[in-house]
């Protein structure tokens, strides 16, 4: 059997954050160390403070430090060192560790290579979930994406060099050879403009026209292809989020899978905190409620009901009678699923099984509250 791990209960409790979350500890670490590296960059701050801001620094180096050895101790122990220090929570982490220790060995100055804690930023990326979703989309739109760069760099590279054969001999200086003009033409596709390289040739400046009207289409077409594959990701994930809230419902837990992504088609997911009123009597209702998770309280005449996960109310309304006949409040957080009437009506058409036990729920309920 394996001994424990011997460090300490902080050495634990990081190991036991060491996957995608990070401890807020990491997360104080690196805005102190970040904000201490850039105020001592500024001359005088670094000639006031240097000693206390080099201890500050240190100690952050030492927290990294420490980090990454729990977790390179945790990967020995389950025989997976190769595949931490490779993976991108691995690198990030050996270069937290030890890229400023390594400049300062290889002699860099002091001042100059705790520059390279900068790179704690980086340790950020892995728990900010919608990086990991920026990280799905350029996988899933990697093909446009490229296509688009292609263009990108064939504009740049046939624009340098058209600039370059008409303007090389009036403006030897400015564009004396093919690289040169380089950087006007990515500063001219990226429409910055700075006016430190400018074609003087009618030909010249036709040719930086097109180059500028390209540079928008590019652009354009980047945003496009991220912003499609953003809806499409975010359109997926409430999908499988609402999905595993309709699965937990009881009269929808019978239904097959494609039954199931009908209903979540319809449904829309509302979370609501304790001591928020839902449903108000003698109001006009046109939609109905399952309760995924947490539970509400009914105001009945003379008592006080309390459904929970997998209940619902509201379908009064949608079944003939749209006053709504009691006041409803959550009691506590809840996750509640609406069913608007169109598409209720829509769904127990295509699903009378379940019209069926709604009606009869339905008048059952209407009978107790008599």
């Amino acid at each position: 059997m394996s001994k424990p791990l011997a460090f300490s209960p902080i050495a634990q409790f990081v190991a036991a954050t060491s996957g995608r979350n990070m401890t807020r500890a990491a997360y104080a670490a690196i805005v102190i160390g970040v904000l201490t590296m850039v105020l001592l960059s500024i001359d005088p701050a670094y000639e006031a403070a240097h000693r206390w801001g080099h201890a500050v620094l240190w100690a952050c180096q030492a927290f990294f430090a420490f980090e990454w050895l729990v977790r390179l101790r945790y990967a020995l122990r389950g025989r997976r060192v190769v595949a931490y220090l490779v993976s991108p929570r691995g690198l990030v982490d050996t270069a937290g560790a030890a890229a400023v220790p390594l400049a300062l060995l290889l002699g860099v100055p002091e001042r100059t290579a705790w520059l390279l804690a900068v790179l704690w930023l980086v340790k950020v990326i892995p728990g900010v979930p919608g990086l990991r979703q920026l990280r799905r989309v350029l996988v899933q739109e990697s093909g446009p994406l490229l296509s688009v760069l292609v263009f990108f760099l064939m504009v740049l590279f046939l624009g340098s060099v058209a600039v370059y054969y008409f303007e090389r001999d009036l403006q030897p200086a400015t564009f004396p050879n093919v690289p040169a003009a380089l950087w006007w033409a990515v500063v001219t596709l990226t429409t910055t403009g700075y006016g430190d390289v400018v074609p003087i040739t009618p030909l010249g400046r036709m040719v930086a026209a097109l180059v500028m009207i390209s540079g928008l289409g590019v652009f354009g077409l980047w945003t496009g292809i991220l912003a499609t594959g953003f809806a499409a990701e975010t359109r997926r994930d409430n999908f499988l989020k609402t999905w595993e809230s309709v699965s937990k419902v009881p009269f929808f837990a019978t239904l097959g899978p494609s039954a199931i992504a009908d209903v979540t088609h319809m449904l829309r997911t509302i979370d609501l905190p304790p001591r928020t009123t839902i449903i108000r009597k003698g109001q006009h209702g046109d939609c109905m409620y399952f309760i995924a998770s947490g539970e509400v309280e009914v105001d009945l005449p003379g008592k006080k009901v309390k459904l929970g996960e997998g209940a619902f109310f509201g379908e009064m309304a949608l079944l003939g009678n749209n006053l709504r006949s009691a006041n409803i409040t959550t009691t506590r957080l809840s996750k509640l699923l609406v069913l608007d009437l169109v598409d209720f009506r829509l769904l127990m058409a295509r699903h009378p099984d379940l019209a069926e036990t709604i009606d009869a729920e339905a008048k059952r309920r209407t009978q107790e509250n008599e």
